[in-house]
């Protein structure tokens, strides 16, 4: 999984540059003590081709939301259903736990990102209206690696 990370943030720091932008999207994956204890909470879903592991979703705790920190495919492997069905395992064990919603800081940029949230039920929430723990994340997402630029932050319902 973190392969599949570093290979993710090399390509958004790729795409980035490409747009003449700077970018740190390339910086090192999770630890891996993170996804152990993400995988020990049930909070990390993979997805599999042939026994490999080729895209994982992952989420954390935040307040009344469920966070979708990262959801990954190899990108040979995308376009064939594997991402929508990791959302839909995370959005369902979110609900399972009493979360009221799923949220997600998306790429607004990135001609696929923002579409694929929408198109599986994410709704954009203006900043005026983001509570203070999910303000902070987005100034963590900053801060942190994953863009200069603002991201927006989705909800959906669960």
């Amino acid at each position: 999984m973190r392969e599949i990370e570093r290979r993710a943030h090399a390509a958004l720091a790729r795409r980035a540059e490409a747009n003449g932008k700077g970018s740190d999207a390339a910086s090192e994956a999770r630890p891996i003590e993170e996804l152990t204890v993400a995988n020990d909470d049930g909070r990390l879903w993979v997805a599999t081709h042939d026994k490999e592991i080729v895209g994982f979703a992952l989420l954390s705790e935040l307040g009344l939301f469920a966070h979708l920190e990262e959801l990954e495919v190899l990108p040979e492997h995308g376009r064939r259903g594997l991402g929508a069905e990791l959302l839909e395992a995370a959005c369902s064990w979110a609900g399972s736990r009493g979360f009221s919603a799923v949220t997600h800081a998306a790429f607004h940029d990135l001609e696929w990102n923002l579409p694929f949230y929408l198109r599986h039920g994410f709704v954009e929430v203006p900043a005026s209206e983001l509570p203070p723990e999910l303000l902070d994340l987005l100034r963590r997402d900053r801060r942190q690696r994953l863009s200069s630029d603002p991201r927006l932050l989705l909800q959906r319902d669960v």
